[in-house]
């Protein structure tokens, strides 16, 4: 069985977020990077049990310069078998999911795996593109992912409920919470992910159809107002003639 999952880079929960460049950039001065959770706690763990049970192997891939390796290399230190690393910025989605797309195309994966989202832009975009660009079935927001053979056997977030899917070949699925239990690296991991293989490779000519004009912080939270429970009918006057909500 032959596992690709789709790892990215996110700046750690804790960070101060700034911009410089009037606005239009993210300015990542003191940020500590992380892989993104969902690609990291769900996709990749989930494929690393499934390599475990019936063997095969785990490669990871990202789009990214670089400073990209440290992440990379935690990825590899959890138990990817190798990773590949896409020179390019990882600023537009549609161009993200070509540069995986053309990868992947002629490797004979079984199924590409990646996180519902990225924490940073909460896109939910790529694996939808890369199943389209490859003409393969897409699974998203997965919570569970079995495997029979070649048949998939898959338990999905819809609204108001779950869903189950089979799948007979290969697939790409986006991996949301429950699919799997996060794992820490050992020392033993982190020694050898410093001699596994990490393959750069030149990223496939392809258009940027997006670019990020500006970016802002949310507003303030306003001061809270306290109401007494004897007098529901301020509330409702509030939530109507204020929030606006009802």
């Amino acid at each position: 069985m032959k596992i690709l999952v789709c790892i990215s880079k996110a700046p750690d929960t804790t960070s101060k977020i700034a911009f410089t460049e009037n606005n239009t950039k993210f300015d990542e001065n003191g940020i500590q990077f992380i892989v993104n959770p969902y690609d990291e706690w769900y996709a990749l763990v989930r494929g690393l049990e499934l390599k475990e049970a019936q063997e095969g192997t785990v490669t990871t891939v990202t789009v990214g310069r670089a400073d990209h390796e440290p992440i990379i290399r935690k990825a590899l230190a959890i138990g990817a078998d190798n990773a590949v690393r896409i020179d390019a910025d990882p600023d537009d989605s549609l161009y993200v999911a070509k540069q995986i797309a053309a990868y992947a195309k002629d490797q004979g994966f079984d199924m590409i795996l990646t996180g519902k989202e990225t924490i940073d832009y909460n896109g939910s975009q790529v694996g939808g593109m890369i199943a389209e660009l490859m003409d393969l079935p897409y699974i998203s927001l997965a919570t569970k992912l079995e495997m029979d053979g070649g048949k998939a056997s898959i338990i999905r977030e819809v609204q108001g409920g779950t869903e189950s899917v089979e799948v007979d070949g290969a697939f790409v699925l986006s991996a949301a919470k429950g699919m799997a239990e996060q794992r820490i690296p050992n020392m033993r991991g982190i020694m050898a992910a410093r001699s596994k293989p990490l393959e750069v490779v030149d990223a496939v000519d392809a258009e940027k159809h997006t670019a990020a004009a500006s970016f802002e912080h949310p507003p303030a939270k306003g001061d809270c107002k306290y109401i007494d429970a004897e007098n529901p009918g301020e509330l409702i006057d509030l939530l109507h003639n204020e929030a606006k909500v009802i």
